[in-house]
């Protein structure tokens, strides 16, 4: 296999577009990198266009067992480069020398499944990456199988958000719209809202929550809209004791979810 040492070289400038948004949303490819989102990706059937890895770098034996394995059944897909190269194309002061090209996957509204949906969390306009990517994560953690992002969030696809997500974005069904077409669809299918805003009178550890139920939650700086609020059946609240008057929003999202999972695991999805 010929290794590619220059950061001039067509392909390495392709991956390198990744790294912005527009180049992301033209190809629908993103970039990842790291020996456990690779592998992780990898064994949950995420759709590699390339593998990328540097032999310099790549000192772990499960990484290379990937490359090996791989370059067997897609030696077209396997891109060998130098140090130089891969170091190029990383986001980290410490590459592994591990990389990879994947195909974005997303999902329509009507593909979701709602006899099995459980909880689904709808996110406006997340702006913070890092945000979104751990919500990601605290989301599979607590059993979320779907995410909706509505109208201009930020791209769950982002270097940042990938790395928040610790991988937990493969294991989530990503859905994008509008905020108007989530409302008429999720007011067609009678889907339980519960939108959490610092108002509202019901305390979010008192509130009842079904087993089938979206959570709705605002952007970082305005919370939820006076018109997201109205599309709710039930508005909650986290009490503030101190002097800060709101949570960043990845917290609060947590906070919220695992009180539904533990209503759910205990009482089946009512209080005694």
């Amino acid at each position: 296999m010929i290794e590619v040492t220059s950061t001039a070289n067509p392909r390495i400038k392709e991956v390198r577009r990744l790294h912005i948004r527009k180049g992301r949303d033209e190809t629908g490819l993103a970039f990842i990198e790291g020996l456990r989102i690779a592998i992780e990706a990898f064994e949950l059937g995420v759709d590699f266009k390339w593998l990328v890895y540097c032999d310099a770098l790549l000192t772990s034996q499960a990484g290379r067992k990937l490359v090996e394995h791989f370059s067997q059944k897609y030696l077209d897909k396997t891109l060998s480069v130098s140090e130089h190269v891969f170091r190029y194309l990383s986001g980290k002061d410490g590459p592994q020398g591990l990389a990879a090209v994947i195909q974005q996957r997303w999902f329509e509204l009507d593909e979701i499944d709602l006899e099995g949906m459980g909880i689904i969390i709808a996110l406006d306009e997340i702006a913070d990456p890092g945000n979104l990517g751990t919500i990601l994560r605290t989301a599979d953690s607590a059993g979320a199988r779907t995410v909706i992002l509505l109208d201009n969030c930020t791209d769950p696809y982002d270097p940042t958000s990938i790395r928040a997500s610790m991988g937990a974005l493969f294991n989530i069904r990503l859905v994008k719209c509008s905020l108007n077409d989530f409302i008429l669809w999720k007011s067609h299918e009678q889907i339980h809202t519960v939108g959490a805003a610092g108002a509202a009178a019901t305390d979010y550890h008192s509130a009842i929550y079904p087993k089938q139920m979206i959570l709705l939650m605002g952007s970082e700086r305005q919370g939820l809209s006076d018109q997201e609020m109205q599309a709710c059946d039930q508005l909650v609240s986290i009490p503030m004791m101190g002097r800060s008057d709101s949570l960043n929003v990845a917290m609060a999202t947590g906070i919220i979810l695992y009180e539904i999972l533990n209503q759910h695991r205990e009482h089946g999805g009512r209080k005694e």
